[in-house]
């Protein structure tokens, strides 16, 4: 039986939608289909974040919140992970804590065996700069600065040579598919080229893990699966730990592993 919406068919939709479009409609169809028979990509079995037994308590007023209650996961060198859950389950707290941009109440969280609650001010900065490459779900993009010069910016607070900045930017353009937007400012790009700018600048310093705060909430459909997809080929090329923070389950698929959450628990 054929799905109907509205007294449609799936069929009658996607006709209208791409106006006959066979290529389209095809593509659409292979987009929205979940694999169950996809192939995980082999892993090297190296633990690259550890946490154990992570809390986090926020006071807000008088009131205590708890947004992470006794949290505890390894993730894997090369893994693709989504985080997911409703609105308040903990997932941008928990990408927070992994990205150093936050401490645990209670709890430790190791990357490359090392704990970073314990670095200094000025580590946990190098660190960050150099071990994490952040993507948000609003692109932060200098609106006066062209394409290249953007991209160019963690490079320069990491004393990167100009000269290979300026190489880093040229490649990873490429793979990203804006070569040809270098000299292009941000509002003169669409929202999904912004979205893969943003990726590309979080890649610049060559980061061994790659944290996403929900970055395709602001992308359409089309979009939003084209940017998961580049992920997975980030993580091919690069070998590079990505975690997502993802509320769409039909997104998250697209990941080696699903971790869910809620109430600031691990549920699944």
């Amino acid at each position: 039986m054929v799905a109907k919406k509205n007294g449609a068919t799936l069929e009658q939709q996607l006709l209208e939608k791409y106006d006959g479009d066979v290529s389209k409609i095809l593509a659409a169809l292979d987009k929205l289909q979940v694999s169950k028979t996809k192939k995980k990509r082999k892993l090297s079995g190296q633990v690259v974040i550890s946490l154990k037994s992570v809390s986090k308590t926020y006071r807000i007023g008088g009131e205590k919140v708890d947004a992470l209650r006794d949290v505890s996961l390894e993730i894997q060198q090369g893994e693709y992970v989504a985080l997911t859950g409703p609105s308040g389950s903990g997932k941008s707290t928990l990408l927070q804590l992994i990205g150093a941009l936050d401490k645990p109440s209670d709890g430790v969280i190791t990357i490359n065996n090392e704990d970073i609650a314990k670095l200094s001010d000025r580590k946990l900065s190098n660190f960050r700069n150099k071990t994490i490459g952040f993507v948000f779900q609003f692109f932060y993009l200098q609106p006066f600065l062209n394409l290249q010069r953007n991209l160019e910016v963690p490079g320069m607070f990491a004393r990167t040579k100009k000269s290979v900045r300026q190489d880093r930017t040229v490649s990873l353009t490429e793979s990203v598919g804006l070569s040809d937007r270098l000299k292009h400012l941000p509002n003169e790009l669409s929202g999904g080229q912004m979205q893969r700018a943003a990726i590309a600048r979080a890649l610049l310093n060559e980061p061994k893990i790659i944290l996403a705060d929900e970055p395709t909430g602001n992308l359409d459909r089309e979009n939003a699966f084209a940017i998961m997809d580049l992920f997975d080929k980030v993580r091919e090329a690069y070998g590079t730990t990505v975690i997502v923070v993802t509320h769409d389950h039909e997104l998250a698929v697209r990941a080696d592993r699903e971790i869910g959450l809620r109430d600031g628990r691990i549920v699944s």
